[in-house]
């Protein structure tokens, strides 16, 4: 079964800060579902985005850097790309970066850029519930995990 997973959470350097967030217990749920296949995405790459790059957060509906510039049409860009991507993969479950203004499931950044976290879905994020896709953070691990098991082992 093919899963989206955000790539920062698999231990890509592509955060906005060069960094990653890579979670150990992915590797067990690999070991663990020989049947998984992650499809990693990066959607502010994949859209444009280099790396570093000032942080972003939604806005108004416009996702702007700490500078005020607007980059929304680079996060739709990698929104689509990921939608596509989960399509043409038959995708149903991703695991996606909690938070972010791409990534983030049910709380994200309220743009002010003081980490007060406001109800809302990033853009990718969005884009692929809207395609019926099964949306979890890395902070619902155990629940990606008991998913997988319930659903696709």
């Amino acid at each position: 079964m093919n899963v989206l997973v955000s790539k920062c959470l698999l231990g890509c350097k592509c955060r906005y800060d060069g960094d990653d967030n890579k979670i150990k217990e992915i590797n067990q749920i690999r070991k663990n579902n020989p049947s998984l296949n992650f499809i990693g995405i990066c959607p502010e790459v994949e859209g444009g985005m280099e790396i570093p790059r000032k942080p972003c957060e939604i806005k108004n509906k416009k996702v702007i850097n700490e500078d005020g510039v607007d980059k929304t049409l680079f996060f739709k860009k990698g929104a689509e790309i990921s939608k596509k991507k989960a399509l043409k993969n038959n995708v149903k479950v991703a695991l996606l970066k909690a938070k972010s203004p791409s990534c983030g499931k049910d709380y994200i950044y309220d743009g002010s850029f003081s980490k007060k976290l406001i109800k809302g879905d990033g853009i990718t994020c969005q884009a692929l519930k809207e395609c019926g896709i099964i949306i979890f953070n890395e902070k619902e691990i155990d629940e990606f995990s008991s998913y997988i098991i319930g659903n696709f082992s």
